[in-house]
């Protein structure tokens, strides 16, 4: 029931998710020219922290200025059973088979480089990090999720000259000091988990294309026009011989993300601060409408009548049926859309602690006649009795649960 519940909190995400994932790709492909490519990429946090936000409980949401309604609810539908494969179970085997794929082809590319380790390296690197060596390679990359190691082709010493292994050593330190390898890792997890959005894919491209553009920045800002010429000539020299399929590895990307990168150096320099603070504050403006959107509405006529179509009883806890305890639990939940039970929480249980989780686990698997909009804070009495002694109750749905 967990994996069913967070596969219904996934899909009910999608269309926030989308939004975000279109705004952020067409920032990185039209907007880097006006706000450059460094502040772009770090307006990725904005993805979870809108997600976050969207998602935050009503009780600790900003803003609230909405009171709480609360709903009686008559079952007037008769029990019935859910049938069929899940949805959610095939999600899981899609998500795991993939997320094992990319670790198989990951490991046996590793193996495949035959790793020679270089011990007398003149170049500067990062602390701790070790040099290796591979005839399977073109050029210079940088391998290991936790434990960075750089990776030069064999002949480097005849494919680069000095100054120019000096420049692609300084970018590979970038990334070894930011360690890129393990922030596309964490990436690359949420990605795969949303394998069924195209957008979520496209949405890491551009975020693994503005992590190379903000290694070139960080490596020109003090450098000469020479040396802006001569980084772009390695550039196209690695363009020529970059690999490809590489999900996690930091390297030089594919033709069109290095004329990407080139045009990038082309126009580097002072950036639009008028075009910055107008995105931070639509950016605002976002996060705080996302803050106070879902509020519990007020306004809910007769005719949107909550009808259940599936309960589950709970089960009687052994323990306390053992020791002859009755007690009722008071909880408070929300009806998706779809009809789906989800945000369930106790408000009041007596005896406390004792039928808690029982209830819960039951409740999140009922489910309602699909509406319009859903509905909140609903509330619903589970009295738990081993004999028909139940107290009455006008405020709420009470239903008696018999050992």
């Amino acid at each position: 029931m967990v994996i069913q519940t967070g596969f219904n909190w996934l899909i009910e995400q999608q269309l926030l998710l989308s939004i975000l994932f279109c705004g952020f790709i067409l920032l990185e492909r039209f907007g880097l020219k006006a706000l450059g490519s460094r502040f772009v990429y770090k307006l990725a946090w904005l993805l979870p922290a809108a997600l976050v936000i969207a998602n935050l409980p009503n009780a600790i949401k900003p803003l609230q200025n909405s009171n709480i309604s609360h709903y009686l609810i008559t079952p007037n539908q008769p029990f019935t059973h859910e049938m069929g494969i899940s949805w959610a179970l095939m999600y899981v085997l899609i998500t795991a088979g993939l997320l094992i794929a990319s670790f198989i082809t990951h490991t046996r590319f590793v193996k495949s480089l035959q790793l020679t380790e270089l011990t007398q390296f003149e170049g500067t690197l990062a602390t701790s990090v070790k040099t290796y060596t591979s005839q399977y390679v073109a050029t210079p990359m940088v391998v290991g999720i936790l434990n960075s190691k750089l990776v030069l082709p064999s002949n480097y010493n005849t494919q680069f000259d000095k100054a120019t292994l000096a420049l692609i050593l300084e970018h590979e330190n970038v990334h070894i000091k930011r360690k890129d390898n393990l922030t596309n890792a964490l990436i690359l997890l949420p990605t795969i988990l949303l394998w069924f959005n195209p957008l979520a894919w496209f949405c890491y491209a551009s975020i693994r294309r503005l992590q190379e553009l903000t290694c070139d920045e960080r490596v020109l800002s003090n450098k000469t026009t020479q040396q802006h010429i001569l980084y772009s000539k390695a550039l196209i020299n690695c363009a020529a011989n970059a690999p490809t399929g590489l999900m996690a590895y930091s390297h030089y990307g594919d033709k069109k993300t290095m004329l990407q990168r080139l045009i990038n150096i082309k126009h580097s320099g002072e950036r639009s601060k008028l075009a910055k603070g107008g995105l931070l504050l639509v950016a605002a403006s976002m996060l705080s409408g996302l803050a106070i959107a879902k509020q519990p509405e007020v306004n809910k006529t007769q005719e949107e009548h909550i009808s259940p179509t599936i309960r589950i009883e709970p089960a009687y806890p052994i323990q306390a049926a053992q020791q002859g305890i009755s007690g009722s639990v008071v909880l408070k939940y929300d009806i998706a859309a779809n009809g789906k039970t989800k945000n369930i929480s106790v408000i009041q249980s007596k005896p406390k602690d004792v039928f808690d989780k029982s209830a819960k686990e039951a409740l999140a698997k009922w489910k309602y006649k699909a509406s319009d909009s859903g509905f909140e804070d609903v509330l619903v009495q589970l009295d738990f009795a081993i004999n028909s002694e139940v107290a009455p109750t006008d405020l709420i749905e009470r239903i008696k649960v018999s050992h």
